[in-house]
């Protein structure tokens, strides 16, 4: 692909993981983007669906962006234009997956093909698998029930333009606009760094991209190249992906060989339903849940952190005591089921290999 120089900057990029960048001459750095794209920026007509750029707050996004990276504002607009306002990602976002009961959100994840296509995925990818595990210090089975909860091993990775996504929240749906404009800016970094399409790429409603899902943030900061080929591919790229899901666990504290969560036996549910749920973060200890009448279904020691989690599930309540790795696979996806599916994903398909 035939790139031109778009303008110089000074060494001041934000803390990234390890990959491609820049193309760097003499200690100063440059941008790129693709000839192609930059000739369709020039010529394109702003179509009258695409995101308005002279809106008050898109414009004011335009310039702090520019000027914050010293990028070309006219680019930025351009690029901007041809994104679209999509209704279906404002009501998809609105009513996420993760709302629903556990009794209905784990038979998504736990059906029998998925079990089986991840106890394959992991036969034909064990090599990198178990190397990443060893590099980064992760349950191999973890990362391969990352991959199957969110793309079903690769295969599922969205159907939304990654640009109509996150412009469509940034501008249009305010409870979570900061977040998404964030995103936005990081996505048009993303783009310059990579040499990714920002027209081609698709991703969820919510802008996760490729075979790990990474959010725009995340893919700068946590994506690592796995195969040595000078680049950071989270769309195409299998190792790729899979280390850097290894990279991101370790980064987010992983503590290997110790226990992820436990179902909790209760003595008495209406005392455990008041201590329940209070958040993803550890906020109490193994010990005080025991003198609560919280006892955990496994061997654990009464100084570790935890979480109390009461969960709708098929034949009542369920009460669950999440650990430190518990919240570690929340840094991913903040939602418990979200977490709680991965685990019992990870533990169905190690039995299935076994």
């Amino acid at each position: 692909m035939a790139f031109v120089r778009l303008h110089r900057i000074g060494n001041h990029r934000t803390g990234a993981s390890s990959g491609p960048r820049t193309r760097e001459t003499r200690g100063m750095q440059y941008w790129f983007i693709p000839l192609a794209l930059l000739a369709f920026l020039a010529l394109a007509p702003v179509n009258a669906t695409g995101l308005d750029t002279d809106d008050a707050e898109v414009r004011a996004f335009i310039d702090e962006v520019s000027e914050r990276h010293q990028l070309d504002p006219e680019v930025i607009s351009g690029l901007l234009a041809e994104a679209r306002h999509q209704q279906d990602i404002i009501d998809a976002i609105s009513r996420p997956a993760e709302a629903m009961p556990w009794r209905r959100y784990r038979p998504i994840f736990l059906g029998e093909d998925r079990i089986r296509e991840g106890i394959d995925w992991w036969a034909e990818h064990e090599t990198l698998i178990d190397r990443t595990a060893g590099e980064y210090g992760v349950d191999p089975a973890i990362l391969v029930a990352i991959v199957g909860v969110e793309t079903r091993y690769g295969v599922h990775r969205g159907n939304h333009r990654v640009l109509d996504a996150l412009a469509t929240l940034a501008f249009d749906y305010p409870p979570r606009a900061d977040f998404f404009r964030s995103e936005l800016e990081q996505f048009l970094l993303l783009v310059e760094e990579e040499a990714i399409d920002p027209l081609a790429v698709r991703g969820s409603y919510a802008g996760a991209m490729g075979i790990p899902q990474f959010i725009s943030s995340s893919y700068r900061h946590y994506a690592v190249d796995g195969d040595g080929d000078g680049r950071r591919d989270l769309v195409g790229n299998v190792a790729d992906a899979v280390a850097s899901i290894g990279n991101y666990f370790s980064e987010h504290d992983w503590r290997q060989g110790e226990p992820v969560v436990f179902p909790a036996r209760v003595d008495e549910p209406r005392r455990a339903d008041s201590l329940a749920n209070r958040g993803r973060q550890p906020y109490t200890t193994v010990g005080e849940l025991r003198e609560a009448g919280i006892h955990p279904g496994g061997e654990v020691d009464d100084a570790a952190r935890a979480t109390l989690m009461a969960l709708e599930g098929e034949a009542g309540t369920e009460y669950w005591i999440g650990l430190h790795n518990f919240y570690v696979i929340t840094r991913y996806n903040h939602s418990p089921l979200y977490a709680l599916a991965v685990y019992q994903l990870a533990q169905a398909i190690r039995e299935g290999r076994q």
